[in-house]
């Protein structure tokens, strides 16, 4: 029987930990077909040394060792006004063997009391049974939906009086935290983006300002924005767009500037050549599930929350 070392508990990583982290979230991707850490968990481990974003106390990171190796990973972010939420994978080597238990037993602790929800990325039945053994329940329900590129894509004019132009790092930075808190003011994470936020990304070596289109009036007012993405080819898979943020400033709101935006998008990512294109949405938001069934996006993957 293993003994499951006592876990360890750290607002910052070293490099040898990053890398140790990165490494069991590649085999755990391997092994069960679905990355089991999203983007924002990513940017924060390989963000997590010296230099890391102000508010980074707030965010832990849980280590689970054996025979001095790292088994098993868990990122709790204390921040979140909803309470602490976060994310969890153990190396498929070391599972079966305590480490997710070990690892939201020391979450708890970490909660002070606080309940705590943690993404499962894929549905799968050994998120789910560790879920119920640990007393937590599905609370939300995030759909990965794809489209094909390839042949036609449906057509959407602008509104009158609105043009497309690029984002412009550092110029347009606050009118666009602006209008993305107002557009996702009811989502518990997209709307509470800060400059630390977006300046990650912006630093990412695959941003591209091209993509990132903004719908603005004659006087250059923002009203609404398509940040568009593209995943690399790796692991035998082809590269992929994604409609990475979309949204509509709510007190400016001009009727179909949604689908336009979400079609000029979907234009400029096939003019790269990319083949399909992927999204992210809420099952609990219907208006843009039925918006993007509309523009022919299907189901294709899904994540849940669970909390206790």
């Amino acid at each position: 029987m293993t003994t499951v070392q006592p876990v360890r508990s750290t607002s910052r990583l070293s490099p040898s930990e990053v890398a140790g982290v990165l490494a069991i979230a590649a085999a755990a991707d391997e092994a069960d077909g679905v990355y089991p850490l999203s983007e924002d968990a990513v940017l924060r481990v390989r963000h997590s040394g010296p230099g890391a974003a102000s508010g980074a106390g707030a965010r832990v990171h849980l280590l689970s060792e054996f025979a001095g190796e790292l088994a098993g990973y868990a990122y709790l972010d204390r921040s979140d006004p909803e309470g602490p939420s976060g994310e969890l994978v153990v190396r498929p080597d070391r599972r079966l063997h305590g480490h997710g238990t070990a690892l939201l037993t020391v979450a708890a602790q970490v909660a002070e009391g606080a309940g705590q929800r943690f993404w499962a990325h894929g549905d799968g039945n050994g998120a789910r049974v560790l879920a119920r053994k640990n007393g937590f329940r599905r609370t939300r329900v995030l759909w990965q939906m794809r489209r094909a590129l390839t042949g036609d894509l449906p057509t959407a004019s602008l509104p009158a009086g609105v043009t497309l132009r690029h984002f412009r790092p550092g110029a347009d930075d606050a009118d666009w935290l602006a209008v993305n808190a107002r557009a996702f003011a009811h989502h518990p994470e997209q709307g509470r983006w800060t400059q630390d936020d977006l300046q990650m990304r912006i630093e990412e070596p695959d941003f591209d300002a091209r993509g990132f289109l903004l719908a603005v009036d004659i006087e250059d007012t923002l009203l609404g924005f398509h940040w568009t993405k593209v995943h690399p080819a790796g692991g035998g898979a082809p590269a992929i767009g994604e409609v990475y943020v979309l949204g509509v400033d709510p007190g400016g709101h001009r009727r179909g500037l949604g689908t336009a935006l979400t079609v000029a998008g979907l234009e400029y990512l096939k003019g790269l050549g990319l083949a399909e294109v992927m999204l992210y949405v809420d099952e609990s938001n219907p208006a843009a599930v039925a918006l993007y069934r509309r523009l022919g996006f299907e189901i294709f993957s899904t994540d849940v929350m669970y909390a206790r």
